[in-house]
């Protein structure tokens, strides 16, 4: 197998001792695992430049993840699956989504494991660091690789990097926020190129050369500061690229390792797992739908590692997990991880003739997991998960696969919504206009986990998939809502909707090498958010509590907060809450 060794640094019983219902208790452990990857396995012949990493005996590939485990402290209690957590860079998320607690590295209080209910449930819950980007500080988990090498010295290539900053300052590191950029070979690189956009539709102007600079090889500084709400973008060549997409490899053999390897490798799970379920949200939701479009879910003995895969809040993206020089964390949607296909079966661009299925590689192996795509309101409005179930002319539904649901969490936002809402959304500090949306989706999300097992286990369907549709008229064109929102007093309805579109990174992508950046653009894709209905919440999807008997209107969508630049434009991720107005409300006994 490819997990070598697993190094545990820390074991203790979890709240010591504390008994999670008919489960028991549990404990945590925490180290690292060692792989040590073939690289001529047809398993992987898929990961970008493997054939260009360094090697061990045996041709085999070796790099090292952090790794946490929480399990039942008497194996014979748990309900022997495994749920494998993809960590959000490098922070894990399955605590906060399913059990509604906060989201902290370490979970050691009764606060962090929340209602207990994957503990009550009996899951076996295992994080396992995948991004190389990620910085090892604050309990973020991240993975370790080699770099590709050429025979002629160092290999060389383009790097994107894009911000839009809520504020004005003069510096910007080369990556997302907190990660670990690709650096510039060249502080005083002549073909680096500096641009702004006062949105995402308008033309791009170059800023010149002399007004900015690299002060060192990781950051760029711009004279005056970079100014809110503008779109800037930077292109520039790095040097000896990671192997990002060994993540693929290390999430999948972690899983595989934990399910099938023996105690006698030091497998603390050994003989009490019979199923295995890989989670991920938003951008490990986009981690995992890529990871389903390149079949990844063999090992290297050929044993099928996940048998349900539930990637939530991904939209109809994936991501800049497999290729040379990508950046796992950035959210930019004119990258890699908006290419086509987009559906589980086979679609046809009709204007590039490309034909493709995100499902087709592993329908081939016949290496099919169940699947629940889940999503919000927030990535139908940002103008891509409607793409999931629909037909790239817009013309009509398509149906996931018969191993697949598919979902909307109706009126809500990327994150489960809190009372009473933040100021700014804890992620990135960004503000909106309105109030966030404070409606609470995740009883939904352990409802469908049930579901899921359930379909897995005791072969129970699940319920139908529950999306907007074409066929009776809930699907519709965002701007095709305006008439509801604009009457209600004080909202402001978007000034544009943003779409996804066709891009082009040049003939060699196909071996996960970008040679056009930025790309070419082409035609945007069409694209559906939820009809809504008198109150402005939506008709379609699966509807939460807060909609069964409403005091405001819900959406998916917020507008920028003025003194953060672009207020007409939607923010990231966030919707709103717009209280219905007292007398209203008194009305219908409320």
């Amino acid at each position: 197998m490819a997990v070598v060794a697993l190094e545990i640094a820390r074991r203790a019983a979890v709240l010591d001792g504390h008994a999670f219902g008919g489960a028991g208790a549990y404990e945590k452990l925490a180290g690292v695992v060692r792989f040590a990857v073939d690289r001529a396995h047809p398993s992987n012949h898929l990961i970008t430049d493997l054939g260009l990493a360094p090697s061990s005996v045996r041709d085999r590939v070796e790099l090292w993840a952090d790794f946490y485990l929480l399990r039942p402290a008497d194996p014979g209690r748990g309900n022997r699956r495994l749920l494998l957590d993809v960590p959000n860079r490098g922070r894990k998320v399955a605590l906060s989504m399913f059990n509604s607690a906060p989201r902290v590295p370490d979970p050691s209080t009764p606060e962090d494991f929340g209602n207990g209910f994957l503990m009550r449930q009996g899951y076996t819950v295992a994080w396992c660091g995948w991004q190389h980007d990620v910085p090892r500080h604050d309990g973020l988990m991240a993975l370790t690789v080699p770099a590709a090498r050429g025979d002629g010295g160092a290999i060389t290539g383009p790097v994107r990097c894009e911000w839009r900053p809520n504020t004005r300052v003069t510096t910007l590191p080369l990556a997302d926020r907190y990660h670990i950029p690709h650096p510039t070979v060249d502080l005083n690189d002549p073909g680096a190129r500096l641009t702004v956009r006062e949105r995402r539709d308008a033309a791009a102007v170059e800023v010149e050369r002399g007004k900015w600079r690299f002060p060192d090889a990781s950051s760029v500084t711009l004279a005056g500061g970079f100014e809110p709400g503008k779109i800037y973008e930077l292109v520039y060549r790095s040097a000896s690229p990671p192997l990002v997409g060994l993540g693929f490899l290390a999430v999948r053999d972690a899983a595989a390792w934990l399910r099938f390897a023996p105690a006698a490798d030091g497998n603390p799970c050994a003989g009490a797992l019979d199923r295995a379920y890989a989670f991920g949200v938003s951008q490990s939701g986009r981690f995992l739908r890529h990871l389903l479009h390149l079949g990844l879910n063999e090992d290297e003995t050929e044993r099928r590692v996940f048998d349900a895969v539930l990637p939530h809040v991904a939209g109809a993206r994936r991501g800049e997990f497999n290729h040379r020089f990508g950046q796992p964390s950035p959210n930019a949607t004119h990258a890699v991880g908006s290419l086509f296909p987009f559906t589980d079966t086979v679609e046809t661009d009709p204007l590039t003739g490309e034909r493709g299925a995100l499902l087709a590689r592993l329908e081939a192996r016949g290496t099919l997991p169940k699947i629940f795509t889940i999503n919000t309101s927030a990535e139908y409005w940002r103008g891509d998960a409607s793409l999931v179930h629909t037909d790239i002319a817009g013309k009509r539904d398509v149906e996931p696969h018969p191993s697949a649901r598919v979902y909307l969490f109706a009126s809500t936002q990327h994150t489960p919504g809190s009372l009473p809402p933040p100021d700014a959304d804890p992620n990135t500090g960004d503000r909106g206009r309105e109030p966030f949306n404070v409606v609470d989706y995740a009883p939904l999300l352990r409802a469908a986990l049930v579901s899921l097992d359930r379909w897995v286990t005791e072969g129970v369907e699940p319920p139908a998939s529950n999306v907007p549709r074409l066929a009776d008229g809930t699907a519709v064109l965002a701007e095709a809502t305006a008439g509801v929102f604009t009457k209600i007093p004080g909202v402001r309805f978007p000034d544009r909707i943003d779409r996804p579109v066709r891009l082009d990174f040049g003939p060699e992508l196909a071996r996960g090498i970008v040679t056009e950046l930025p790309p070419k653009v082409g035609a945007p894709f069409v694209t559906f958010v939820s009809a809504v209905d008198a109150d402005g919440n939506e008709i379609a999807g699966v509807r939460p509590v807060e909609l069964l008997a409403p005091l405001a209107t819900f959406t998916g969508w917020n507008l920028r907060h003025p003194a953060q630049g672009a207020p007409g434009d939607l923010m990231s991720m966030m919707g709103s809450t717009l209280p219905f107005p007292r007398a209203r409300r008194a009305a219908r006994g409320r």
